[in-house]
């Protein structure tokens, strides 16, 4: 069964740091690019980063350029993202999932409608 587990989420102050796991199990992420998305209440969902299979295209949403980190270890079947200097409009249910990748714009913020997670809930507050 292919399946994704996030976690890493919680409650933090704004200025504040998480780091998010994806762990897949049932097959190897070592041939798709990933992605990370969000959806906070009555808002869409956004995508935040993704990272393509050996690591050399890398993408960000603009609100969180300069303050997150894609990162994966194809080793341990995961992906993270580094959250640093977290605001409030980062709250939201994170989720990992597989996202398309051409050699022209390297992987996409966009899921491949493949298998999600339960998703990490992120409560950024004071």
């Amino acid at each position: 069964q292919l399946q994704f587990v996030e976690s890493g989420g919680g409650l933090v102050q704004p200025g504040g740091s998480l780091t998010l796991s994806c762990a897949a199990s049932g097959f190897s992420l070592d041939a798709y690019s990933m992605g990370w998305f969000r959806q906070a209440p009555g808002k869409e969902r956004e995508g935040v980063s993704c990272i393509s299979v050996g690591s050399r295209s890398t993408k960000y949403a603009d609100s969180v350029k300069g303050r997150f980190t894609i990162s994966r270890d194809n080793a341990k079947n995961a992906v993270f993202l580094q959250m640093n200097s977290l605001k409030p409009e980062d709250t939201g249910d994170y989720f990992c999932a597989t996202v398309p990748y051409n050699s022209f714009e390297g992987c996409m913020l966009t899921p491949t409608g493949g298998p999600r997670g339960q998703g990490t809930q992120v409560t950024v507050s004071s």
